[in-house]
């Protein structure tokens, strides 16, 4: 006869079993040895007709749960393809908004370009392309001032108190020709931020929609 529970006692209850049936297969005593002149197992210590009993029961158990587990995960494979979520940005089934939850979850490292976490790449190349530049940036315009300012005492020596600020146009006008600024036509910060609140914001709106299919969703197996 057919079971119905609900898809978050089903998951429930496949979890339990991954372990349950580890732990029994951990445990499981299939063969032994015997010699003919004793009654009794080596390892067992049981008789053959018993050993042979106890062996077949606890493979069995393990293949019941086994079966269990596989008819659980294809029931509740199949609720997830054909059960519908609706989010702020579309109608998801909910298998789509598992894999969508999970790819917006994964995380990159420096400028990795595996897996699928697109979103987090792409937020991890704009700061990092940003602070980059910025720093570069600094440093030029830092060594920059130094040369500025060694063309000032060269002009006006260091003691001089000249009042004609005439020789010194050449210096702010190499200042001003050599000083580096960054090109940010996008707004990386701003837009590394954007995308980042909109997937915390939608990763939220999943989460709540695909608990609440679970908790609502009935199974049959």
């Amino acid at each position: 006869m057919a079971e119905k529970m609900l898809v978050t006692q089903a998951l429930d209850e496949r979890d339990l079993l991954v372990k349950k049936i580890g732990d029994k297969i951990s445990k499981l005593r299939l063969v032994d040895c015997k010699k003919h002149n004793e009654e009794r197992t080596a390892t067992e210590r049981m008789s053959a007709d018993e050993f042979s009993e106890q062996a077949s029961s606890a493979y069995q158990q393990v293949m019941d749960l086994i079966d269990r587990y596989q008819r659980l995960d294809a029931a509740i494979i199949a609720s997830n393809a054909s059960t519908f979520v609706e989010a702020s940005q579309g109608r998801y089934t909910v298998a789509a908004a598992i894999a969508l939850r999970n790819r917006l979850k994964t995380t990159t490292s420096g400028s990795s370009t595996k897996g699928s976490g697109f979103e987090q790449h792409l937020i991890s190349t704009l700061e990092l392309q940003y602070k980059l530049h910025v720093d570069y940036a600094d440093t030029r315009n830092r060594e920059l001032e130094k040369q500025a300012e060694a063309m000032r005492l060269s002009i006006l020596g260091k003691d001089s108190k000249v009042k004609d600020e005439k020789p010194l146009e050449v210096v702010t006008a190499y200042i001003h020709e050599n000083t580096t600024e960054v090109i940010d036509p996008l707004g990386a910060q701003k837009k590394a931020q954007e995308l980042r609140e909109q997937i915390d914001a939608l990763l939220k709106e999943l989460d709540t929609q695909i608990k609440v299919s679970n908790a609502t969703t009935m199974i049959e197996f």
